[in-house]
């Protein structure tokens, strides 16, 4: 079996999608790759592809269990900078020497 690390974006889809507009992606890009369809655009492997990313996302178990291994990382912890008051430093006039 293919391993899909992005199902939505090889059914070029949107993470939100509905499961009617999951099954119409996928239906119309089988008929475009499909050897059998007899089209310049055949393509075995990416139609595997495609049928590996609709097997995850047409059952909802499968789907959630994706979800959760796509879970965003925790926020990394900056460290703030404390700004500590500085001295007030004063500078008078120059004196330019002239060698």
């Amino acid at each position: 079996m293919i391993n899909v690390q992005d199902p939505y974006g090889v059914l070029g889809l949107s993470r939100d999608s509905s499961p009617a507009e999951i099954t119409a992606a996928y239906r119309e890009l089988v008929m475009a790759l499909h050897p059998d369809a007899r089209r310049a655009s055949a393509d075995p492997d990416r139609l595997a592809e495609v049928v590996a990313a609709y097997s995850v996302l047409r059952d909802a178990k499968r789907r959630a269990a994706h979800e959760a291994t796509r879970a965003e990382p925790p926020p990394v912890a900056i460290p703030v900078r404390v700004v500590r008051p500085q001295p007030d430093i004063r500078v008078g006039p120059t004196r330019r020497h002239l060698r």
